[in-house]
């Protein structure tokens, strides 16, 4: 039965940090964490928050507000992105620091968990100002920050030349190159081969796991994606090029919809001519909140957070959900779709493909020796298989659903790191 819309319920189940929270405890629980591990386990190491002047172009000086959580560094150092946006929140990088703990752990990479964000509005900035605001916020948290302290990459609203000044100024700041202190650089600058496709192209792969269950072909698979950014857009893409049949794309402003299987490459261009997915000649115009709710075999939300909630769990009709955003799932909604046997690949496991290929591109940046695209792939449909068979072998062995079990198996996981390094007094 769904939650009463009251506004105090639909706040708690909009937050993110309550809502990770919410499932970090009926994992523990299940798992029979001591109190002590728990109180280890829910709570982020170091969180910091700076505000900082920046100088716009018009000569005004404008503070902004930023934030760095660092959630465990139990297993290796932090990862995690770094976003801007308006709404960023202390709640928002704190449970999202939490998710890149589980996520890392679930797929067995040696690192914590992470997240930066800014507060600004990105499309009303300069490219001047971003590098600006970039620049100091990097040094405001360049302490806390390092290749085996905390590892930042590109989140919402940042790219690889974002990636590129942090890099930069922490180098400075060092007075030498310091190209691990992030991921998701430019190729010229230490980046990775295969990084831009490796969140889309890890949700493809756990998909066509998820597919074997359903006897499903990629033909035979008709695919909603809410995105059509570097996750839902790359997925899209590479989904298309193994034959699936990409029905309908949703974007913050429009949604467009072909029975027959949309030109994902014709669409991009169509995109990139007039800024938009709308009117596109070869689809038809939909509402972006009923074609969420469309008839599909497979549904990819791929943007923001709290896309499926006690408002329309009951009537999502995909077979799999596959969650390549980060927490587009409500804990509410969670029980709905357990209801209608939804198959749910968890966001913790589902885009872990971007963290997997950072986590490479962190090694050759060590190593100071690059991989050719073929063997970056490779190694990441490796990781990710072996990842998805590990949760459901732990979804079969608890009597749970997926999104439990992963965080069952990551909780575990982080817990016995704790346990076998002690507790320095």
């Amino acid at each position: 039965m769904l939650l009463e819309a009251t506004p105090s319920v639909v706040d708690q189940e909009i937050n993110p940090w309550q809502s990770a929270a919410h499932r970090f405890d009926e994992a523990a629980l299940l798992l029979r964490l001591d109190d002590g591990m728990c109180k280890v386990l829910r709570m982020p190491s170091m969180e910091l928050t700076v505000n900082f002047p920046v100088t716009l172009d018009d000569g005004r000086i404008e503070l902004f507000t930023g934030y760095r959580v660092q959630h465990s560094i139990a297993r290796g150092p932090a990862k995690g992105g770094i976003r801007f946006a308006p709404d960023v929140s202390l709640d928002e990088v704190r449970a999202l620091a939490a998710w890149m703990t589980w996520k890392c752990a679930v797929v067995n990479i040696p690192f914590g968990g992470g997240k930066g964000g800014v507060i600004c509005e990105p499309q009303l900035l300069s490219e001047s100002e971003l590098e600006r605001i970039t620049r100091r916020y990097t040094a405001e948290i360049s302490e806390f920050i390092g290749p085996e302290r905390d590892v930042p990459a590109p989140d919402v609203n940042t790219n690889e030349q974002t990636m590129a000044w942090i890099m930069d100024t922490y180098s400075m700041h060092n007075r030498h190159t310091v190209t691990a202190v992030v991921t998701g650089k430019p190729l010229e600058l230490g980046g990775s081969l295969g990084r831009p496709e490796a969140t889309g192209r890890g949700c493809m792969i756990v998909t066509m796991e998820a597919m074997k269950r359903f006897r499903l072909t990629p033909e035979n698979t008709r695919v909603i994606i809410q995105g059509f950014g570097n996750v839902g857009g790359m997925a899209a893409r590479l989904m298309t090029r193994k034959g699936f049949k990409i029905t309908c794309i949703i974007e913050y402003d429009a949604a467009v919809y072909n029975p027959h299987g949309l030109d994902i490459e014709s669409l991009m261009a169509h995109r990139s001519e007039t800024g938009s997915i709308k009117g596109f000649p070869e689809a038809e115009d939909v509402d972006r909140f009923d074609a969420l709710l469309m008839d599909c075999d497979v549904l990819i939300p791929a943007a923001r957070e709290n896309v499926i909630t006690s408002a329309n769990a009951d009537r999502i009709k995909a077979k799999i959900l596959c969650e390549g955003a980060n927490g587009p799932t409500t804990f509410v909604a969670d029980s709905v779709l357990a209801e209608k046997r939804v198959f749910v690949i968890p966001d913790i496991l589902a885009n872990a493909g971007g963290v997997t290929v950072s986590y490479f591109e962190w090694v050759q940046d060590r190593q100071g020796y690059f991989w050719n695209e073929a063997q970056v792939n490779e190694r990441l449909e490796e990781i990710m298989v072996t990842s998805f068979n590990d949760v459901i072998a732990f979804a079969a062995k608890h009597a749970v659903n997926n999104r439990t079990a992963a965080y069952m198996l990551a909780l575990d996981r982080v817990a016995n790191a704790i346990r076998r390094r002690g507790l320095y007094a």
